[in-house]
């Protein structure tokens, strides 16, 4: 199936702070433009959410009368040969699903959160601790935990959502492929009850393809969100215990940014970079001996390893989710206990003592991305995607 004349809507709402999600999304509409297809993205920003408790924001996420109708307007006004859902919630709900399914159109619904599966959106996590108590059930406990944002009614909001579209059998009746970028999410969202043979596993990817870098910065790197369940606690007691270590930079931002700015403040051996593009991002992993990816949550996928590995740069990860699946020990990287900080430092220092190893390591990083993440590998899983949920439609 060629993708030259091939027309798609790219729904997605984006998120407050940008996220591995947004990144997602615009490398993928700008690889199907550069295969000739043509891609109108409708896309709302959660940034314009000024109450995100309120009561009014709660019911557009259950059904957005205005995205519902701007979706079939959009279908009704020009001809598309499948609508890709990349992300509906809050602002765009399920009614968009109805809505192309309602103008006949394939569906297809990439899912790179477990939003389905528990209402925090993020990765089933809870207290510091990895938690399933709603997978496969109704979510009455994230409620009870007040697992979205801290807040009963906006929990309650979500598990509505939940609840609403399962009654409708929306999973079932509008999508004709799901989309998702591990096994271990597959896995997980099999057993929440999605049907197996409508999943799809296609990995992240980074296009264009960037140049390796030469890993002499003398520096370790984490780059992402700031938050407990990402690990930078973890991360700063692990270079407290590294005195003559290397040097931690620290890009990105989050909750805790004012804990990591006093950490920085406090070791002389950590520094903390701020937001950084995705350029940037990349200038520094090259340069970066190795990057650290210390995640205490099951990650669906972990972008920032293969955005690692485009550079050629080795990962010390969580063994822990789809992460599991990226680094390969010794070979691209090693992997950790999750919440180990003494097992962080330790793997640190060891390799830190073996140069020779490391460099090993940036060859075989950069081997797994040019097998498995690059932007041509990508299309081609994307265009099998799309032309096997094209014919189930038929």
């Amino acid at each position: 199936m060629s993708l030259r004349g091939f027309r798609v809507l790219m729904c997605h709402n984006s998120y407050r702070i940008k996220a591995g999600e947004d990144i997602s999304t615009v490398a993928e509409v700008a690889l199907l433009r550069e295969a000739g297809a043509e891609v109108e993205l409708y896309e709302l920003s959660s940034a314009a959410i000024s109450k995100p408790s309120s009561l009014g924001l709660g019911l557009r996420a259950i059904w957005s009368v205005e995205a519902y109708r701007e979706v079939r307007r959009r279908l009704r006004a020009g001809r598309y040969d499948i609508v890709h859902v990349q992300n509906f919630f809050p602002l765009l709900s399920p009614s968009t699903l109805w809505a192309a399914h309602r103008e006949g159109l394939t569906v297809i619904v990439t899912l790179r959160n477990f939003r389905l599966i528990c209402i925090g959106g993020g990765g089933m996590f809870r207290n510091n601790a990895v938690c399933e108590a709603c997978l496969g059930r109704l979510p009455y406990a994230g409620v009870w935990h007040r697992c979205y944002r801290g807040s009963l009614g906006a929990s309650a909001a979500a598990a509505a959502m939940l609840v609403v579209h399962r009654m409708l059998g929306t999973w079932q009746r509008t999508v004709d492929a799901f989309i998702t970028p591990s096994e271990f999410a597959k896995r997980k969202l099999t057993e929440a009850g999605l049907d197996a043979s409508k999943i799809y596993v296609k990995p992240n990817f980074v296009h264009p393809e960037p140049n390796p870098g030469s890993g002499d910065g003398g520096f370790a790197l984490y780059a992402g969100r700031l938050s407990s369940e990402k690990g930078i606690r973890t991360l700063l007691r692990a270079w407290s215990m590294l005195p003559d270590g290397p040097e931690l930079r620290i890009v990105g931002q989050g909750p805790l940014e004012a804990e990591v700015r006093r950490a920085a403040a406090e070791m002389a051996h950590v520094s903390f970079r701020g937001r950084e593009d995705l350029n940037g991002v990349l200038n520094l992993m090259g340069q970066a001996a190795l990057v650290l990816v210390p995640s205490e949550w099951p990650e669906v996928f972990g972008r920032v390893a293969v955005e690692a590995f485009s550079v050629g740069t080795p990962v010390v990860a969580s063994a822990i989710g789809g992460l599991q699946e990226i680094v390969v020990p010794d070979y691209n990287g090693v992997l950790v206990p999750p919440q180990d900080a003494e097992a962080l430092a330790q793997t640190v220092r060891d390799l830190w003592r073996t140069p020779e190893r490391l460099r090993a390591m940036r060859e075989g990083a950069r081997k797994t991305y040019e097998a498995r993440y690059t932007g041509k590998r990508n299309l081609e899983i994307l265009e099998h995607i799309y032309r096997h949920a094209i014919q189930a439609k038929s």
